[in-house]
């Protein structure tokens, strides 16, 4: 084991309070956030289990994990809900000047659509 897993290594959470392992160290059963959420999956209130420590940029980093076995299935949204998230999006994109529906998002620091804000671009 080299010296930088050796480093993090602390399976009994003796030496940082919960377990640690190094980056790709951790045994089957823990996963990241990430992780959980491309299976299909959320932490679902449950502590931190686990964490990954390994040397970043800026320092040490750290990632935690939860166990896959106590995770609970991720909700989908109601209908309203995708309904209202679809109005909201499409608020986004409509102009408050000449109420045009835009292939874009408004800009907010513009307040309006690019055609409005710069009208003499448009025209050439």
């Amino acid at each position: 084991m080299s010296r930088i897993r050796a480093a993090y290594f602390d399976p009994d959470g003796a030496r940082f309070g919960i377990p640690t392992y190094w980056w790709k160290g951790a045994p089957p059963g823990y996963a990241t956030r990430r992780q959980l959420t491309a299976a299909g999956l959320r932490p679902g209130g449950q502590p931190v289990a686990a964490q990954v420590l390994w040397r970043g940029v800026g320092g040490t980093r750290t990632a935690y994990l939860y166990r896959v076995d106590l995770a609970a299935p991720k909700r989908t949204a109601t209908r309203a809900q995708r309904v209202a998230i679809g109005k909201a999006l499409t608020a986004r994109r409509t102009c408050r000047t000449c109420h045009t529906v835009r292939p874009y998002f408004i800009p907010r620091s513009l307040g309006e659509c690019l055609t409005c804000a710069y009208p003499t671009e448009a025209a050439a």
